[in-house]
This record gives structure tokens, C-alpha cells and sequence, in this order.
């Protein structure tokens, strides 16, 4: 055999080790995950606000407040029905006079798959609905019927 210089002797041997050792040692540990606090809220941070019925706004600038008075009245009954709805708008500050609102029971007395409510606002409709076929809460903001309505077909008296 024919003789190895040294240096390529000892290359392969330290090589042969450092294989050996890493097959058989175990993998190193990884760190636990530290939890960490929420950062507390800085004083240039704006707050936000409440949301309020701006009467001078358009229907689209009151949807997320039209949303929220609907968040309100789901949160409080999950199975609200078309009065509940009406309701909370007025005490909202929408006009009772300018809202419709879908029957809650069907012709056999069933309860409705869903229950349509809308507002006339400066022109427009904002648009509610809610029920299991509706895949539940949803809203819009539409251009009125030319019959001046929002809702097609017929609507519920609001006689309360």
C-alpha cells in the first residue's frame, strides 16, 4: 500500500470524526418561544371613534354605522327578527318613516329564511338582511327603485 503524506492522513481522519460525531450527537435544541406582551398603546396613537349617523352623509358614509347598530341588535339576540332591527335604526336616529321591512313568517307561518330591512337615505337604500340564506348578517348600499323603494315585493307595515 502505498505510503500517505501526513497531512492528507490526518485531513481524512479529523474528516471521519467530524461525519462520526455529527450522525451521533443529537440535533441541537431549538430555543423555546418566549411570549411576548402586547406593546402598550403609544401616546401619538390616534383613538378611534365611535361611529355616529352623519345625516349630511351619504348612504355609503353610514354603512359601517347602519352595520354597527345591526352588530349591536345580532350580539344582543342572535335570532332577531325585522322589528328588532327597525328599532335599534330609529334609536340609532334613522327615520322611521323612510325604513321597510321583510316579514319575519312566511304565508304557512314558517319562519322566514331571511328577513330583508332597508333605509331610504339622501337617495340611496342601505340594505340589511339576515338570515340562514343569506349566510347570515349582510348589508349594501344601492340606488332606489324607481318606485321610490329599496326592497322589491311586498314589505311589512311598520305600524309600531
Amino acid at each position: 500500500m502505498p505510503r500517505m503524506p501526513r497531512v492528507l492522513l490526518a485531513t481524512l481522519a479529523a474528516s471521519t470524526m467530524l461525519a462520526l460525531a455529527a450522525c451521533s450527537s443529537p440535533a441541537p435544541a431549538t430555543p423555546a418561544p418566549t411570549q411576548t406582551a402586547a406593546p402598550a398603546p403609544s401616546a401619538t396613537e390616534v383613538p378611534v371613534e365611535p361611529l355616529v349617523l352623519l345625516p349630511d352623509g351619504t348612504a355609503q358614509e353610514n354603512l359601517a354605522y347602519f352595520d354597527s347598530i345591526a352588530a349591536a341588535v345580532l350580539a344582543a339576540n342572535p335570532s332577531a327578527g325585522g322589528e328588532s332591527f327597525i328599532n335599534a335604526l330609529v334609536v340609532g336616529g334613522f327615520n322611521k318613516a323612510d325604513m321597510e321591512v321583510g316579514f319575519d313568517r312566511t304565508s304557512v307561518d314558517l319562519a322566514a329564511d331571511s328577513v330583508p330591512w332597508a333605509v331610504r337615505f339622501n337617495g340611496e337604500c342601505l340594505l340589511g338582511q339576515f338570515g340562514p340564506s343569506s349566510g347570515g348578517y349582510q348589508s349594501a348600499v344601492t340606488a332606489m327603485l324607481s318606485t321610490g323603494s329599496c326592497l322589491i315585493g311586498a314589505t311589512r307595515a311598520i305600524d309600531w
